[in-house]
């Protein structure tokens, strides 16, 4: 039997670990979140521990620790605010478990080397979600990529997540708390671009503020150019809500679909000891931090156009 502790139970991406546990055949036995809109649990594990403060969630998860074998806590699942993860990874090492973080693992990279090392010493595991990479068309895709061998392709991502005026007001739109944009909702598809095309050879910045992002990049096998935003104004005609696209040598890559059970895959390989960890998320991290300091450079040619189109539309005259 697997047991499982969760922080962050009321927050949004929340259900998705509920779900990944019980379909791993997981018990949930603790949970914490300052909200207690956790009616969810009833869905699940109506008699899991719930606590609003850290402090008592550690104490009973502490208590676990030492009783009987079968009562620990095996794994904790951290979903709580971005800011925060690095915090309940250690928490999950201090007290005998493997930690199964939500994106990103960490905001800045040397977080990274401390948790390596923590890792060493409690002789337990971080892991993280990065669920594209086991998304079957991604997956497809990946396997044509490498029988082509080493061709530069050209690559132009597109991402609008939008988001209501409470996305501002929370601590998502606190770049120091979640990041920013870049490291919020554009984590996953960074890593997903370094692990289809390879590493990062330069990144030029052309956009970044509360609710856009965009730029280029060089990578092994990829030029790249991005655009992210939570703003409604940048879908497409006739598109409500999310718009993801991602163009490969003109050519469109489809996975829009198949993102229901993408968490539970990522689980079930964790459970099989196959699961990503620091040194899987390890690029993706230190690329989000260089384009959340780095400093802006124009806009060329070979911008993202939705970024070329705001350039010259904060140029012209009012």
């Amino acid at each position: 039997m697997r047991n499982f502790a969760i922080t962050g139970v009321a927050g949004y991406v929340a259900p998705r670990h509920l779900q990944a546990i019980r379909d791993v055949e997981g018990t949930l036995v603790a949970a914490l979140d300052p909200h207690d809109s956790v009616g969810i649990l009833d869905r699940y594990w109506p008699d899991t521990a719930f606590f609003t403060e850290f402090e008592r969630f550690d104490r009973h998860v502490e208590k676990l620790r030492r009783g009987v074998e079968g009562g620990r806590v095996h794994y904790v699942s951290v979903c709580s605010p971005n800011h925060l993860h690095d915090a309940h990874i250690r928490f999950a090492l201090r007290v005998g478990a493997d930690a199964i973080c939500e994106k990103p693992l960490v905001l800045n990279p040397w977080n990274l080397d401390a948790l390596e090392e923590l890792e060493r010493e409690s002789g337990h595991r971080v892991y993280t979600i990065l669920q594209l990479r086991v998304h079957p068309a991604i997956l497809a895709f990946r396997d044509a990529i490498i029988a082509k061998g080493g061709a530069k392709h050209d690559v132009v991502l597109t991402y609008c997540a939008t988001r209501g005026q409470w996305y501002r007001h929370s601590w998502k739109g606190l770049a120091e708390k979640s990041g920013g944009v870049a490291t919020n909702i554009g984590i996953h598809f960074f890593d997903l671009l370094i692990w289809l095309f390879g590493s990062v050879q330069s990144s030029r910045l052309h956009l970044r503020d509360e609710e856009r992002a965009g730029g280029s990049l060089e990578l092994e096998h990829a030029r790249v150019r991005w655009f992210l935003s939570i703003d409604r104004d940048d879908l497409p005609p006739g598109v409500k809500g999310t718009h993801r696209s991602m163009t490969v040598d003109g050519r469109e890559i489809e996975f829009t679909e198949g993102f229901a059970d993408l968490h539970s895959r990522v689980y079930a390989e964790t459970i099989a000891g196959r699961g990503f960890g620091i040194a899987d998320a390890r690029p993706s991290i230190e690329l989000v931090h260089r384009i959340r300091t780095e400093a802006l450079v124009a806009p060329d040619d070979d911008a993202h156009p939705r970024v070329r189109q705001l350039s010259r539309s904060a140029a012209s005259p009012t």
